[in-house]
């Protein structure tokens, strides 16, 4: 195994009116001949942590700039998050909804990419601490993200995976559609009926649209694909600790959206808390639900990052930004994205973590960036210009041809909020050819109802076993699928 050693080159570059001491580190394989002073650019160096929408932006934006810029990821790939759920219920393979973030940046002459974990940030020695070594900076733009909060219960997350990666959507969906083989061999009726029931915990955009989405997918995409069980009988369950469905949208949307799952044959529960999960199903209050597949959309807390910086955070753990985005002592660091918890400079209210906040966040910094790098002067974090936040309006799918949206205070629902949220995504998504294949795959699913990504991978003997532990043995009574068998109910 190769050994990768530090090499960090200091040049003190301070120009009459720059103010920016250039430093740069760099890992280098003993494969690799020495850097010389010579190799070192006198540009500054921008390290950005992070390629989700907030760290590519600002990177796409910097294209121009006099500056080199770093892009570091421990994924090779930009993944576009909103189409997750599309991926975990079959609709979409990964590589729809995808692309390498080197060819993303492939012809940005000033950036480079780098796959490597970063573990912390020494803000004294401007160096990003990673996981095999360390990179300096002059300007660093942190955009880690957010993952999932188990509000203490990290043991839940083994039997209740969540949706932030393209890992977690493809384990979604396998376990999504090994259940439905596993009751097709199942001849116990209560084992089936517990193979058959899917629990959702988190009312948001993504336990909506993961409840919705599923329930449709048994009760219309798949029946006819099975012999001995009867799909339609799935029971999916939505839990939502507070008092209605999609706490950011207006109370009218989130009633529509509950009605619209209900009609789907969605069970929605709302004002309800999970209090245990684990093998057999979950306890909401004190009822216990027999369940193998618990999904989890409720809580978000932000990347371990964060805490390195030594700045006010909130209980998520996110940053208490700057008015420019910048941290408290340190305007060479940004922190943009769902890790920053910003104040809108034109509502004075928190900048929602959304995909369109992230992208504005990206190119405000990158903006103040390219300003300062072509007046040579790095300005104080109170003359820069405040983030104000453009709410484009918010937008959230239920089933085929079933979304909610409010747009500039306009109510829309049904098929006119289902056909602008396509167009938006499809918009918003990186390469034309992710593009074409959406526009493609969502075309057929409408026309036929049928999805064409339902591969399951992954170990499959596992849940088999695990589901079918006190179950008869398969053969020794044949499935009968009729109406009034137990043996046909699935919920």
């Amino acid at each position: 195994m190769k050994h990768f050693f530090l090499r960090v080159l200091c040049v003190s570059a301070v120009n009459s009116g720059l103010g920016i001491s250039f430093r740069a580190s760099l890992i280098i394989a003993d494969t690799i001949p020495p850097v010389t002073l010579n190799d070192v650019p006198s540009t500054p160096h921008v390290v950005i942590v992070g390629a989700g929408f907030a760290g590519l932006y600002a990177a796409k934006s910097l294209g121009r700039a006099a500056v080199r810029v770093t892009v570091i990821d421990r994924c090779n790939h930009h993944v576009f998050q909103p189409l997750l759920y599309e991926v975990a219920t079959a609709a979409l393979s990964p590589a729809d909804i995808a692309a390498p973030i080197r060819t993303i940046l492939a012809r940005q002459k000033n950036a480079t990419v780098l796959l490597a974990r970063a573990m912390s940030v020494d803000v004294a020695r401007r160096v990003v601490v990673l996981s095999d070594g360390e990179i300096g900076y002059d300007i660093l733009i942190l955009a880690t993200g957010v993952t999932h909060s188990y509000f203490g219960h990290d043991d839940w997350a083994a039997e209740a995976p969540g949706l932030k990666t393209i890992d977690e959507a493809t384990e979604i969906r396998r376990r999504f559609l090994l259940a439905f083989e596993t009751a097709e061999r199942e001849t116990d009726f209560e084992a089936r009926r517990t193979a058959l029931t899917f629990v959702i915990v988190g009312g948001g955009p993504t336990g909506v649209e993961l409840a919705g989405t599923m329930s449709e997918l048994a009760r219309r995409g798949i029946p006819r694909d099975f012999r001995s069980i009867d799909t339609t009988t799935a029971r999916v369950i939505l839990v939502e600790g507070g008092d209605r469905l999609l706490g950011g949208f207006p109370p009218e949307l989130s009633e529509k959206a509950r009605l619209s799952l209900v009609k789907l044959g969605v069970e929605v529960r709302l004002g309800h808390r999970v209090t245990h999960i684990d093998a057999a199903g979950v306890k909401i209050g004190d009822e216990h639900i027999a369940a193998r597949n618990v999904f989890w959309a409720a809580g978000v807390q932000a990347s371990a990052v964060s805490r390195s910086l030594g700045v006010p955070l909130d209980r998520s753990g996110r940053v208490e930004v700057e008015p420019a985005l910048s941290i408290p002592s340190h305007p060479e660091v940004f922190v943009i994205g769902d890790l920053a918890r910003a104040i809108n400079a034109r509502t004075g209210k928190e900048v929602p973590g959304v995909a369109p906040a992230a992208m504005q966040m990206g190119r405000h910094v990158a903006r103040i960036i390219q300003q300062e790098a072509a007046s040579g002067r790095t300005r104080s974090a109170v003359d820069r210009p405040a983030f104000r936040y453009v709410d484009k309006g918010i937008l959230a799918t239920i089933g085929r041809a079933k979304a909610v949206g409010s747009i500039k205070g306009i109510h829309v629902s049904g098929l006119i909020a289902w056909l602008l949220w396509a167009v938006i995504h499809i918009t918003y998504l990186i390469g034309f050819r992710n593009r074409l294949l959406v526009i493609l795959q969502w075309t057929w699913a409408y026309v036929v109802f049928r999805r064409g990504a339902r591969l399951i991978t992954g170990p499959v003997d596992l849940e088999l076993t695990r589901t079918r532990d006190d179950a008869r043995t398969v053969g020794t009574e044949s499935p009968i699928k009729s109406a009034s068998s137990p043996e046909h109910v699935g919920g």
